[in-house]
């Protein structure tokens, strides 16, 4: 399935214009924001990193991002029942899938250029055990590799993701 809603909200938080509709943010849960459009229903529930440090060549190093954003998407007209995605804040090196770890679990996230090369998605298999994963953790740290080598961590807290996923979830029923 062609994984490209996120854009549309990834819009909305940089505060870009939006030619179809507005989002509106519903709700918030901690480190969680709720976001619903209505037409058609669209569901997101957005955080942003609680810290994040950059490395090259095993060194620490400043660098310059965009936003970095964490998002699950719910839209019941394209049959997306949860489908999460991670903005790096920069171009994603493409053949280096990014790590997601929570607890004891590690699921890989892979970039795709052609449809935004700062995105990056779990395979559609993985979706729901990591949905599970943040459901079940307290954080999430989030491992990726920019084009030009520089490896980020990036560490979101999973407090009151649950919450703010059940209500995504109730308002895109």
């Amino acid at each position: 399935m062609l994984k490209k809603i996120v854009v549309t909200a990834a819009l909305v938080m940089t505060g870009l214009p939006m030619a179809a509709q507005e989002l509106a943010m519903v709700d918030s849960e901690t480190d969680w924001s709720v976001y619903v459009a209505d037409s058609p229903k669209e569901c997101f529930i957005i955080s942003k990193p609680t810290g994040w440090s950059a490395q090259r060549d095993g060194q620490a190093v400043t660098v310059r991002r965009g936003d970095i954003r964490f998002y699950i998407s719910i839209i019941p007209g394209e049959q997306i029942v949860s489908e999460p995605s991670f903005l790096a804040g920069y171009p994603l090196r493409q053949d280096a899938p990014v790590e997601m770890k929570i607890k004891d679990t590690t699921i890989s996230l892979y970039p795709n250029a052609e449809i935004n090369p700062e995105y990056a998605w779990p395979r559609p298999a993985d979706d729901s055990n990591l949905i599970t994963a943040m459901r079940g953790g307290s954080e999430a740290i989030v491992v990726g590799t920019s084009a030009r080598g520089t490896v980020t961590t990036d560490t979101f807290s999973l407090i009151g993701f649950t919450a703010a996923y059940e209500k995504a979830q109730e308002m895109c029923r």
